[in-house]
């Protein structure tokens, strides 16, 4: 070994500056420790880091390597990087401490130190009253020792430290305790160490100062000292054996015949020394396996550790963990400064919340803003929202779209409710009323009120209070079709026949002003004929809408599209726009006002004439209800709740517009013939010769009103006279 030793010495290409440091090399480099710093940076969820470093190789190539390596991983951002110089001073540390408090944020350190340096930075956070906010990792300068945190013991609380994988030589620990100043005169270093361990000075040329005591040379370490055995210690054999089996290996191949070293030998060079180096393998003085990568590294295996204060067992180190290739680290042995239960946070922006995504600062990858996907929009991913298409609405954490659903008017909605019971008893009326007068069909009140067009026009009511449960069904084609058929038809007979009938007393008494001949088409086949013909142009025209554009259902996003998108409903519906609406029931509205136009020119008709002032009084209140519904109906168009006003609006007139004619003409004829049946009885029947001569002179003397006493017009005109008499 002693020889293998002196060729290594003296072979050329390991004095360059390039030499090939065994001993350092068995030490796991940088690169490993810097990987393992790496991993436990990103187990923790740390993203935004600091670097300090002492100045010198060590310090600088630690932190290069760390920052090259997490460059490479991705996700970690370097908020500062720092340098503590070779003459530094406390106010050095002060300023490092304000440099790194910048970035708050950033409370992770990557500390790659001397001891002294180390003191240092800690004692600096203290004097900065910032114990327990910086969370350290400390790299195998560090380690588990203690002199660096001597005193400042609460300032390294939760600190991770990191240190090669190593074992106590126990048979160095007797040699080296033994050695002293008389049996160790080889080592010239051994006369300082020995006046920094035991405090002392031994000769004139020390730097101790005079002040210092006087070594006796008795002293013994581990004794008078504080011993405790140089974690690198297992590596320094390793490397001493890694010579030698390299140098056995490199003699065995070159030099069989001979015992030593052989002429071959020193032909060989270093750079065959160094292959043979790299070759090697045995098991070192831990019994582990010495080898070394085709960088010329051996295995990366490190012990973590955490300074912890523990109310039990006080403060010390603890392993949490381990690095040999991956990391291995147990989380619930962790603890953290200031009492803190979860692992404490080094980013530089925290998370977003769901539904925010990140706007990345430029140049800082690990640094962001957080914007909300408001609105209809969604997260496909963390940087970037997207509309959702038009027929959904976003989840509730926005990292996807779902269905909007989809509502209809539902009959126990007190939208529908109203409408449902108006109909409904408008019904059992209009049956009822139907009913008393086919019962009493012969009877002179119901001939005397033109049983034909009555029946017509009683079932035109029946269909406008039908149309309020067409317009609350739930909608499909079936449902669409009957809408569109009936919506209008049910008016359209009602003010056909009422129009027939006031057109039938307008031209009665208009002809009377003329002539005693009854004018034509005033039959009861007639009225009917032409009442026909007014409802069929309704259905020609529901005919062609058919034609032109199917019936069909819609599910309409747009109408309850709320700023909210939780309250976003599509509504399910028939494809009938509002403008179609008042088109269908634009001809009825037709109808309606000609026959109050006649209602009005007949307002002079003897009362007691054909209904007509009833007929009146029914179209003026229907003018008002129908007037009354258009602002309603169209002034919500943009209300999220158009379809249940609209809807409620629309049902509601129609029952109303029903129920006013219903009651006007048709109540006070049911009343007399169920309570006063003797008022039901044939009177004098009178030609129409006899009656528009009546009418027409009952017209003129109201004409002159003037010139009777308090203005009132004597008349005698017989009563319930035969309509269809001519």
């Amino acid at each position: 070994t002693c020889q293998s030793f002196h060729y290594a010495s003296t072979a050329p290409e390991l004095s360059d500056d390039r030499r090939y440091d065994f001993f350092s090399r068995v030490v796991p480099p940088d690169s490993f420790q810097a990987q393992a710093m790496v991993d436990i940076v990103k187990a923790m969820g740390w993203n935004y880091v600091s670097t300090v470093a002492s100045e010198g190789s060590y310090g600088e190539k630690g932190v290069d390597a760390f920052m090259q390596l997490s460059r490479e991983a991705g996700g970690i951002c370097i908020a500062q990087s720092l340098k503590i110089p070779h003459d530094h001073k406390p106010s050095d540390f002060d300023k490092i401490i304000r440099l790194l408090l910048e970035t708050r944020y950033a409370r992770a350190v990557i500390l790659f130190a001397s001891d002294e340096d180390i003191r240092g930075v800690l004692n600096a956070s203290k004097r900065a009253d910032q114990v327990g906010h910086f969370l350290w990792i400390g790299s195998d300068s560090w380690g588990a020792k203690n002199s660096p945190i001597y005193q400042l013991e609460e300032a390294a609380v939760g600190a991770i430290t990191i240190l090669p994988k190593r074992a106590t030589i126990s048979g160095f620990d007797a040699y080296f305790t033994s050695r002293t100043l008389e049996n160790n005169r080889r080592n010239v270093w051994f006369a300082e160490y020995w006046e920094e361990n035991f405090n002392c000075k031994l000769m004139s040329s020390s730097k101790k100062d005079d002040s210092s005591r006087k070594c006796t040379g008795q002293e013994r370490i581990g004794i008078d000292s504080k011993y405790e055995q140089e974690g690198k210690v297992q590596f320094v054999i390793d490397a001493v054996y890694a010579m030698a089996h390299a140098l056995h290996n490199m003699q065995r191949d070159l030099c069989p015949e001979n015992s030593g070293i052989c002429p071959e030998m020193d032909l060989a060079g270093g750079k065959k020394l160094l292959k043979y180096i790299r070759s090697v393998s045995f098991n070192g003085s831990a019994g582990t396996s010495v080898t070394f990568n085709r960088n010329g590294d051996a295995p990366g295996r490190y012990d973590l550790f955490q300074y912890q204060w523990n109310n039990v067992s006080g403060p010390g180190y603890r392993v949490i963990g381990q690095w040999t290739e991956t990391l291995q680290l147990n989380m619930e042995d962790m603890q953290w400064p200031r009492g803190e239960q979860d692992v404490p946070t080094s980013v530089c922006s925290l998370p977003c919340k769901a539904g925010e995504r990140k706007k990345v600062v430029k140049g800082m990858p690990c640094c962001w803003h957080c914007e909300p996907c408001d609105g209809y929009q969604y997260q496909p991913d963390e940087f970037n929202c997207k509309l959702c298409s038009y027929n959904m609405r976003p989840s509730t954490n926005r990292s996807s779209c779902q269905p909007i659903p989809i509502i209809k008017l539902e009959w126990h909605s007190p939208w529908a409710v109203i409408p449902v019971f108006l109909a409904m008893l408008g019904i059992v009326a209009t049956i009822f009323v139907m009913a008393t007068f086919v019962r009493y069909n012969d009877t002179p009140i119901v001939r005397a009120s033109g049983r034909e067009l009555s029946y017509v026009l009683l079932t035109g009511i029946f269909l406008c209070y039908i149309i309020t449960f067409l317009m609350i069904a739930k909608p499909d084609v079936g449902v669409c079709s009957f809408r569109r058929i009936f919506l209008g038809l049910g008016m359209c007979i009602s003010y056909a026949a009422l129009l027939t009938k006031t057109n039938r007393i307008y031209r009665i008494f208009e002809q009377g002003k003329k002539s005693v001949t009854a004018p034509r088409l005033i039959s009861p086949t007639s009225q009917l004929a032409i009442t026909s013909s007014l409802i069929s142009v309704q259905l020609l025209g529901v005919l062609v809408w058919f034609s032109v554009d199917p019936p069909n259902t819609i599910v309409d996003y747009d109408e309850q599209k709320t700023i909210n998108p939780d309250l976003a409903r599509g509504v399910l519906k028939c494809d009938i726009t509002d403008l179609q609406i008042i088109c269908s029931l634009g001809y009825s509205i037709l109808l309606m006002v000609t026959c109050t136009v006649y209602a009005i020119k007949t307002r002079g008709v003897p009362e007691n004439f054909n209904e007509a002032k009833p007929i009146g009084f029914t179209m003026y209140t229907t003018c008002i209800v129908w007037l009354a519904f258009i602002p309603i109906f169209f002034g919500t168009a943009q209300s999220a709740e158009k379809l249940y006003i609209q809807t409620t609006t629309l049902t509601i007139s129609m029952n109303l517009s029903a129920s006013v004619a219903l009651g006007m003409l048709y109540m006070p004829k049911v009343y007399v013939i169920i309570f006063h049946p003797e008022l039901n009885v044939q009177k004098r029947k009178r030609s129409f010769k006899a009656v528009v001569t009546a009418a027409t002179m009952s017209t003129r003397l109201s004409h002159k009103a003037s010139d009777r006493p308090n203005g009132e017009a004597k008349t005698e005109l017989c009563e319930n006279v035969d309509p269809n008499s001519e």
